[in-house]
């Protein structure tokens, strides 16, 4: 009695103590700490071994202490901290950058000592594996809640992880938990509400057997094999650590029931396949499955492989044999396009059609087994949404294995897959990124805009991507907009006249290019009037213009933002995007309404009035900004005439909740069978069915030197010469040059938003060249000082480089954390070194900034808009090489409280006028109203004859009449006229353009 009663006595006092020794196998190793938080670990980031936080803004990090505590599991402190989260936040122990990787193959997992609050709430836990560094590596997370009161000792094994496919940094990892190279982990804290928590003694438990570190895979998910031959399915033994196998594995496997009929389709098989003890790892059998042929036209057919594995973990899921599609009409390419979509949708279910017109981002959908679940249609990535690594094999195998999902469907269906590739390839490293569109404009060189495009359609395609969402043909009217760099200009004229990209995109009108290795379907977006928003009107978030209310008279909505939309029907336009903005068109009686629910635009005037063809596709859940329920947003805007529904992570929902409604009746099926005739006519124009996988034989082109050639020609056409006093430039090499500005060497700022992410970010992002290295590499004298910091004595002219850090949407609203003006870092450069020597100033931006207080102080301007990442093209410009020759797209406001200003304005007096733009290099015309005059009645001549490129040149040499006459003193009476020439040329009106300018001459 009295043993035993001691016996509990231990016992009882070893469950109260939370730091009692957990049992562990007599073979186990001990346990090998990680952190204990005694202060060993020390607070500190990147490139030493420490602890920091991180959050998604500046109150979303936690803060941290190391806390004595008497109860501490281990040692006398703990790791304890107070988070107050709205969106994310929470800490992370990464190794040094400069130290070996730790291995962590031969443990079980990773435990720590939680001090519970029974909160119910979850923990999220990752660690960092393979890569360069703990911030370049893989993620694996796992998760566990906090439902106890007190420590307790949480166990992870390594078994438990998952890889993270919502995020990952860009860099040549391989998607595989090795665990032999180890960087660090990460503790993510519940959002919502104020909290508190400890931890302490985060250590590496047990040993890996086997049957959690060998596992068994198999090549690929989906078999697809033509009926009568044999379908092969490599069975494969790995381990962590690529260690031999210590004990035996076996695999038996037997086909199961599916949709293919054994016996008649195909030959039933079982057996089993054995791996020996020491067995290396990586080593394979074939499972062989004879199909059998018939003569019957048939849908697909699947036959499931089971696998029952002893020794190792099985595979995620059963691998499916496919019995290809066979002899229906629609897989015949000999037929029109049109009978091979009426034979596809006459057998489509309404589950099928359903999935047609869904998209999903490629991060929802994980492996990718709901693409087959829910016949999706489409997916995209999102801005930043990579694989890993960013590159072009990596970009192929991800959309390949997409696809290959496709093929376990009955009718076997290819995705398209859609990027946002607003200025090349923005979201793949190494990718040539071209200026953004308002630098394009900059050009108003057709010629080069249809080679942009073709070079972006070029590298896209290589990658496996069909569909690119651009162009935006957005006509910006006020430049507080965060969007206004995405659009080609102010004048629906010039935006029209830049369409020649979707040429360079699509190819030829009637869509026979599409099916090219070198082309993509394009998207006009966004209709209608997203250009048009009113500073202010802005309901979603912080923003202050986008997806704000465009008003609008009729007359207003069809000369400035319908227009563009008519040119890029009549170019054959693949899809169409509506606008996030609503639409308020004076007089009709219906207020502001979405553009996603307004089927008088999009049905009436897009599909009905202007013959579009193609389909409409949302953007990026838009249907959730429309009012009411779930299923009246859905009818709303599949009413409306949206085709396919971009809805990223409810892709589940709105399928669901499209097909209900049908079945209600509240949808018509007409509706529904037009939309995925529309979607599917596409897909055979692009040759997707014959040929579903990418074609990879142009990649070696991405990033070529002709290609970078195009965006360099194209970064140096858009550089616009505001001022030029006493023709400081071109710069001579043999002058002594001194550089300076926060975006003189910043390629991150050059290239701006959309660029390898949403937002895009400062640094050193992408491959490329900025505009200091374009200068030394012209052969420049040059010194650089960011701050201007250096001494400005000795130096012949002074190159201040100054401007924009990058944003997006409405993240890039003014008033939105956002404004004209150059920060107090970049003033103070102008103004050190415009005081010191002769200067020119560089405006690296997306939209014109605030300079008139100090025009007078800097000898030469340039807008040099954002440029990409070519920037010896304005190295170019700045030494000579070409001349100067871009023209302002947009209006340049003398201060914020003009805007909206815009060419054709009663009221038009601004800092510089739409269309100014100086020249170099090229011989100012003499001669004065006389010599206008006569341009203008030879204008007129070439007008009349249909002389395009004679008129044009006509109205050039009248405009640099006026801008040598000016002297850079612009005044009303001379930028209004001046500007309504410029229009008036991009209309074909060259005479009364000569007229105009000669009125602006008179007025100097």
């Amino acid at each position: 009695m009295r043993r035993t009663a001691l016996l509990a006595s231990a016992a009882l006092l070893a469950g109260l103590l939370p730091w009692a020794a957990t049992a562990r196998a007599a073979d186990d190793p001990a346990p090998s700490p990680v952190d204990r938080f005694e202060g060993e670990v020390p607070f500190a980031a990147q490139p030493a071994e420490g602890i920091f936080t991180w959050g998604g803004d500046a109150d979303d990090p936690p803060a941290l202490r190391l806390a004595d505590r008497a109860d501490a599991p281990e040692g006398g402190r703990v790791l304890a901290g107070t988070y107050d989260i709205s969106g994310y936040g929470g800490f992370t122990h990464d190794f040094a950058a400069t130290a070996p990787a730790h291995d962590w193959s031969g443990r079980q997992g990773l435990r720590l000592w939680w001090d519970g609050r029974n909160n119910g709430r979850k923990i999220t836990f990752e660690i960092k594996d393979g890569g360069a560094n703990g911030e370049a590596s893989e993620l694996w997370t796992t998760s566990f809640t906090d439902d106890f009161t007190g420590w307790k000792q949480i166990e992870l094994p390594f078994t438990d992880f998952t890889y993270r496919t919502d995020y990952q940094p860009v860099g040549g990892i391989d998607h595989v938990l090795g665990l032999k190279e180890m960087w660090g982990y990460a503790v993510t804290l519940p959002a919502g509400t104020k909290g508190d928590f400890a931890l302490d003694d985060v250590e590496l438990y047990g040993r890996a057997d086997q049957a959690l570190r060998a596992s068994v895979t198999t090549d690929a998910p989906v078999h697809p094999i033509e009926q009568g031959r044999t379908a092969k399915v490599k069975v494969t033994v790995a381990t962590t650590g690529d260690q031999p196998l210590t004990d035996p594995v076996t695999v038996t496997y037997a086909t199961a029931d599916g949709t293919a009929t054994p016996g008649t389709d195909y030959t039933p098989v079982s057996g089993t396949l054995t791996f020996p003890a020491g067995t290396a790892s990586g080593t394979a059998r074939t499972v062989e499955v004879p199909t059998r042929r018939d003569r019957a036209a048939e849908p697909a057919e699947t036959i499931p492989l089971r696998l029952t594995v002893t020794g190792a973990k099985a595979p995620a899921e059963t691998p499916q044999i496919v019995i290809d599609a066979h002899g229906l009409p629609y897989l015949n390419a000999k037929l029109p396009v049109q009978k091979r979509v009426a034979d596809l949708l006459s057998r489509m279910s309404l589950a099928e059609k359903a999935g047609q017109m869904t998209q999903a981002e490629r991060g929802a959908v994980g492996q990718g087994a709901d693409i087959a679940a829910y016949g999706l249609g489409s997916l995209l990535s999102g801005g930043g949404s990579t694989p890993t690594p960013n590159t072009p094999g990596a970009w192929a195998k991800m959309i390949d294995a997409f696809q290959l999902r496709t093929r376990a469907t009955r009718l076997q269906i290819p995705l398209i897959y859609g990027v946002d590739a607003v200025h090349g390839h923005n979201n793949l490293s190494g990718a040539t990124v071209m200026p953004h569109n308002v630098g394009i404009g900059a050009t108003r060189d057709p010629r080069l805009a249809y080679q942009t495009g073709a070079v972006t359609a070029a590298e896209v395609r290589a990658t496996g991507v069909p569909w690119d969402f651009a162009p935006c043909l957005c006509v910006s009217r006020d430049e507080r907009w965060g969007r206004s760099y995405e659009s080609f200009g102010e004048d629906p004229a010039l935006v029209e006249s830049m369409e020649t990209v979707i040429q360079g995109l699509q190819g030829r009108a009637n869509g026979k290019d599409l099916a090219r290795d070198d082309k993509v379907l394009a998207t006009a977006k966004h209709f209608v009037g997203d250009g048009g928003t009113a500073y202010g009107s802005s309901t979603t978030g912080t923003y202050t213009t986008d997806q704000g209310v465009t008003t609008v008279t009729r007359a207003q909505l069809e000369d400035i933002h319908l227009a563009p939309y008519r040119e890029a029907v009549d170019r054959g336009i693949g899809t169409v995007m509506p606008s996030y903005s609503s639409l308020d068109i004076t007089g009709d009686g219906r207020g502001a309404v979405k553009m996603h629910a307004r089927g008088d635009m999009i049905n009436g005037v897009l599909k009905g009035r202007m013959g579009f063809d193609g389909f409409v596709i949302s953007d990026w859940n838009a249907i959730d900004q429309l009012p009411g329920d779930y299923a009246s947003r859905v009818r709303a805007s599949v009413d409306a005439g949206v085709d396919m529904m971009m809805v990223p992570y409810t892709y589940k929902e709105f399928s669901t909740a499209l097909a209900d409604e049908v079945k209600a009746g509240r949808i018509s099926e007409k509706r529904i069978d037009d939309a995925v005739s529309r979607i599917l006519t596409q897909k055979f124009e692009l040759g997707l069915f014959e040929h579903p996988y990418a074609d990879t034989s142009g990649a070696a082109a991405i990033g070529s030197r002709a290609h970078r050639e195009v965006a360099r020609r194209a970064a140096a056409e858009s550089q616009v010469l505001l001022k030029n006093t006493g023709g400081l430039l071109p710069l001579k090499k043999s002058e002594k040059v001194y550089v300076a500005g926060s975006n003189a060497d910043d390629i991150g700022n050059q290239t701006g938003g959309w660029t390898l992410t949403w937002q895009g970010a400062s640094g050193n992002t992408v491959p490329g060249t900025t505009v200091l290295q374009g200068l030394r590499g012209a052969g420049g004298n040059v010194t650089y000082s960011k701050d201007a910091s250096a001494p400005t004595d000795g130096y012949d002219v002074g190159v201040v480089v100054v401007g924009e850090t990058p944003y997006a949407e409405g993240v890039g609203d003014v008033g939105n954390g956002h404004d004209l003006r150059l920060s107090a870092a970049d003033r103070a450069a102008v103004d050190k070194v415009c005081a010191a020597m002769k200067c020119a100033v560089l405006i690296v931006s997306g939209r014109p900034q605030l300079v008139g207080d100090r025009l007078d102080e800097i000898d030469a301007l340039v807008a040099s808009w954002l440029p990409g990442t070519e920037g010896e093209g304005v190295a170019d410009v700045l030494y000579g090489k070409r001349p100067f020759t871009g023209q302002l797209p947009v209006t340049w406001p003398r201060s914020e409280a003009q805007l909206p200003i815009n060419v054709g304005d009663a009221s038009y007096d601004p800092q510089f006028p739409y269309g100014w733009g100086l020249t170099t290099l090229t011989p100012v015309p003499k001669g004065g109203t006389a010599t206008l005059r006569d341009l203008a009645a030879r204008a007129a001549a070439a007008e009349r004859h249909g002389d395009d490129r004679t008129g044009r040149a006509l109205v050039t040499r009248a405009r640099l009449l006026v801008q040598q006459k000016t002297g850079g003193h612009l005044t009303q009476a001379v930028s209004g006229p001046f500007a309504d020439a410029d229009h008036l040329l991009l209309t074909g009106r060259y005479g009364k353009a000569v007229q105009k300018l000669a009125q602006a001459y008179r007025a100097a």
